[in-house]
């Protein structure tokens, strides 16, 4: 009896093993241009729980607020070139992504000002994305941020599944393909 146990909780981990690695496949084959950066990981990744300040000084909040939905996390800073490169990309994809089981989540590490932060998005004509502060570096420590811009995606779970270092147009063909298969995978 006890083998037969151990036999059915084999399989269930096989199953399962091989259904993470047929999903980590199919994101594999829709990288393509600036997502060919992006590193899927074989297992999903814990993040960091430590806090990070709201916009506006509404408080603090944790990764684990934004569970439920799938997040294209990016650490960026008002004096990061390829950030403002990037940032309006971020945007776009929000602004066709975002809702109930998808949003972009951008988290400024480091000294940067509100008004700075305020002026650097007024300047790149970007209104949709929040403007999180985090003023000391401790969740991008925590998470191995060693350069900017860095972008991870976060399963449902918090969990992280995807890096990518370096900016990217995150509205391509192939982002917007990876962020829709995500999403179409909790639904189907």
């Amino acid at each position: 009896m006890r083998l037969f146990r151990f036999l059915i909780l084999y399989m269930a981990l096989a199953v399962g093993a091989n259904t993470a690695l047929a999903d980590s496949a199919s994101l594999e084959a829709l990288r393509e241009g600036d997502m060919r950066k992006l590193n899927i990981h074989s297992t999903a990744q814990p993040v960091s729980d430590l806090p990070f300040d709201l916009a506006d000084g509404a408080g603090t909040a944790t990764l684990a607020d934004w569970q439920g939905k799938w997040v294209v996390l990016n650490f960026w800073a008002t004096w990061c070139a390829p950030c403002r490169k990037e940032m309006p990309h971020l945007s776009a994809l929000q602004s066709e992504f975002g809702g109930d089981s998808f949003e972009v989540l951008t988290l400024a590490s480091g000294p940067n000002s509100p008004t700075g932060i305020k002026k650097f998005l007024d300047e790149i004509d970007v209104d949709n994305l929040p403007r999180h502060q985090d003023p000391r570096q401790a969740v991008s420590r925590d998470m191995g941020v060693l350069g900017l811009p860095i972008t991870v995606i976060l399963n449902p779970a918090g969990k992280e599944i995807a890096r990518l270092q370096g900016d990217a147009d995150w509205h391509s063909e192939s982002a917007r393909a990876i962020i829709a298969h995500l999403i179409n995978q909790d639904t189907n």
